[in-house]
């Protein structure tokens, strides 16, 4: 089922004129696992398949960075440490790069994607749920009440776990497919993955091409993210770190089944995030890329390890092409991050100064 997308609209205005709101929305998302379809046609298609880049020089990789201090910082540190022979080397095994997905490789304003995608979730499942209409949260929901919303939250966590769970993995995955494939940003009325950054798609193939592995470490679901991060950025499933579900076994009809669960099993957000790491990739990264507080204890984890390693946080800065937020927002809040890359020196990108493109779709 669509998202009414003028009633959107109307929610996204209420939200972003209601900071607390927001902030409010932003914390239930963090505890819901928050942090599509096919790109345009000069758009994040340009993303190579891992293993598949060649170009490994910066001159000819990285078209859409401006040649300042941060793509200098980038550069100096691949060469430095893809150069053999030498005390800053660092071999192909250990080249591990991690980068957060919301607002680092795509946007996450007037709110985190996913979350417009749960809340469509709720509006599809409700021909099934007659209950649900007196329940205040879904009346200000369907509404598009933000405010009442924010206000009914303990009554809307409820509705997002019994739409988004219940059925196969696959089913979800096939509902993940079919939502992108139609729902439109309401700012750029583009699909979802259209508004990745070009820069960070070469940025990834730059650092594929000189024996990186790259992952994804974010604060959304990797059942959201899974579905579409291989063709989109070029990071196979696997390569995937995220909040998980509950899923268990069950044989239905004969066959082997996974069934999503209502509840999430781990947060990878925060203090979560080298947790998830640790977990999953095994190793410590030698660079990291994010954009908020949230992101700070990754970074933090990955500088604190021996040799080389780079820190770098994207600033947005840019209202004109995309967005201009940092310390008083309530998605995406760069304070505390801020302050520490600052202090100690990391690399920070401003999206105004760094990038001469934002999006894939958008010429310079």
């Amino acid at each position: 089922m669509p998202f009414a997308w003028a009633g959107s609209h109307r929610l996204v205005r209420r939200a972003v004129s209601d900071v607390k709101a927001v902030a409010v929305l932003a914390m239930l998302l963090a505890a819901l696992g928050g942090c599509a379809s096919s790109p345009g046609a000069d758009g994040a298609a340009s993303a190579q398949p891992a293993g598949t880049a060649t170009a490994a020089s910066a001159a000819t990789a990285l078209p859409s960075w401006r040649d300042g201090a941060a793509r200098q910082a980038i550069v100096r540190f691949v060469e430095a440490v893809t150069r053999p022979g030498t005390p800053e080397y660092v071999p192909p095994a250990e080249r591990i790069a991690v980068f957060d997905n919301d607002g680092t490789l795509w946007s996450e304003q007037p709110l985190y994607f996913q979350f417009f995608f749960l809340l469509d979730q709720i509006r599809a499942a409700a021909p099934q749920h007659p209950e649900w209409k007196n329940n205040p949260a879904f009346k200000a929901l369907m509404a598009n009440d933000m405010a009442g919303l924010m206000r009914e939250e303990k009554r809307l966590l409820p509705l997002i776990a019994q739409a988004n769970s219940g059925m196969t993995v696959d089913e979800y995955d096939r509902t993940i497919r079919a939502w992108l494939d139609t729902a439109r940003h309401p700012k750029f009325n583009r699909p979802y993955t259209d508004l990745v950054f070009q820069p960070q798609i070469e940025l990834l193939n730059y650092l594929r091409a000189n024996g990186f592995k790259t992952f994804i470490v974010s604060g959304g679901t990797i059942e959201f993210m899974r579905p579409w991060s291989e063709r989109v950025y070029g990071i196979p499933p696997e390569q995937v770190v995220g909040s998980t579900q509950t899923v268990t076994y069950e044989v239905r009809n004969g066959q082997p089944t996974l069934l999503r669960g209502p509840k999430l099993e781990f947060i990878n957000d925060g203090a979560g995030k080298p947790v998830g790491i640790y977990r999953q990739i095994g190793r410590r990264p030698i660079l990291a890329v994010g954009n908020s507080d949230g992101d700070l204890q990754m970074l933090q984890y990955t500088m604190a390890g021996t040799g080389q390693r780079l820190a770098v946080l994207v600033h947005h800065d840019d209202a004109e092409r995309e967005f201009a937020y940092d310390r008083k927002s309530g998605i995406g809040k760069l304070d505390k991050a801020l302050d520490e890359a600052l202090t100690r020196g990391w690399t920070v990108i401003s999206m105004k100064q760094d990038w001469a493109r934002i999006y894939p779709f958008v010429r310079p």
